[in-house]
């Protein structure tokens, strides 16, 4: 049956559900935009459709291994009440295990892949129905390894931070242990050799405009090449607290994790780390709120 623009239009401003959901709705149901409504709403899309503008900033990440193969991804709900519920940690896990199975590329890929016998973004949908809350599964990675390589893998805080490594050399307890300071220290790159030209222009030119309003208003201002040695200083202090190599080792800050893989004969190759809610704008709510929303 050919269904028009203006009929999917009427259904999608009717129910809130996508483009295609009205159109395959419409097309199931011959064209009839009542029974199109019924169809959405049985399907759990209607009801997910109203829920898909509210924020989604909590959640659970999540991290799993299989052989030489892992997945990192995120998984977000509006609360965290929801988020500690134990529907949603199954659901986590049960697309935790599927991904590891069907090792799809990108987010997009995995929102497409089937599971259960539907694409994993309409399980999502009537998900959003038994759980209440607008669900959002974003920041998915599927992740590599070599035979000579060790994976490591660390979940903080019940999923609040999803951390994994990669070293080179077969050491599985190193391999956690870098994980697990990846998760506490939040390092942006393995080493300064990673760090752009770009990047470290950047920094140059904010912590050089920082230091000369310093400058400006101190009762004793310095000279240019003071101030330049200082910019450099500075600039060098910041780049290494944010390589993971140069870091002090979070097990023994005697340390840096540089040093400690070397002691053991290893290096680190990546690191992927995840935090719940990075990125998203988050809503200011009470605990009273949330319970009652649950309840309600």
């Amino acid at each position: 049956m050919d269904i028009s623009a203006k009929l999917v239009k009427e259904l999608r401003d009717k129910t809130g559900a996508g483009l295609m959901d009205c159109k395959k709705a419409l097309v199931e149901t011959n064209g009839d935009i009542d029974l199109a409504v019924d169809w959405l709403r049985e399907k759990g899309i209607a009801k997910a459709a109203k829920k898909s503008s509210r924020i989604a900033a909590e959640g659970s990440c999540e991290v799993k291994v299989s052989g030489d193969v892992a997945v990192i991804f995120e998984l977000n709900c509006e609360t965290d009440f929801v988020a500690k519920n134990d529907k949603f940690q199954v659901l986590v896990n049960k697309i935790a295990d599927h991904l590891l199975k069907v090792q799809p590329a990108t987010s997009e890929d995995a929102l497409a892949s089937i599971i259960d016998g539907k694409p994993l973004q309409e399980l999502l949908l009537e998900q959003v129905s038994t759980i209440g809350e607008n669900l959002t599964f974003r920041r998915y990675e599927l992740v590599n390894k070599t035979a000579a390589q060790t994976f490591g893998a660390y979940i903080h805080m019940a999923g609040k931070i999803a951390s994994l490594a990669i070293i080179n050399g077969d050491n599985a307890e190193v391999a956690k242990d870098v994980a697990m300071h990846v998760a506490a220290s939040s390092p942006k790159y393995v080493s300064q050799e990673e760090i752009s030209e770009e990047f470290i222009a950047h920094e140059r030119e904010v912590l050089t405009k920082e230091a000369l309003n310093e400058n400006a208003e101190s009762d004793k201002p310095k000279p240019e090449n003071i101030i330049i040695k200082m910019v450099e200083g500075r600039l060098n202090k910041n780049m290494k607290e944010i390589c993971l190599l140069n870091q002090p080792f979070v097990k023994n800050p005697d340390e840096t994790v540089e040093q400690y893989v070397k002691s053991k004969g290893v290096s680190v190759a990546l690191f992927k780390r995840l935090a719940v809610g990075e990125g998203v704008e988050k809503k200011e709510e009470n605990f009273a709120d949330e319970v009652m929303r649950q309840v309600g």
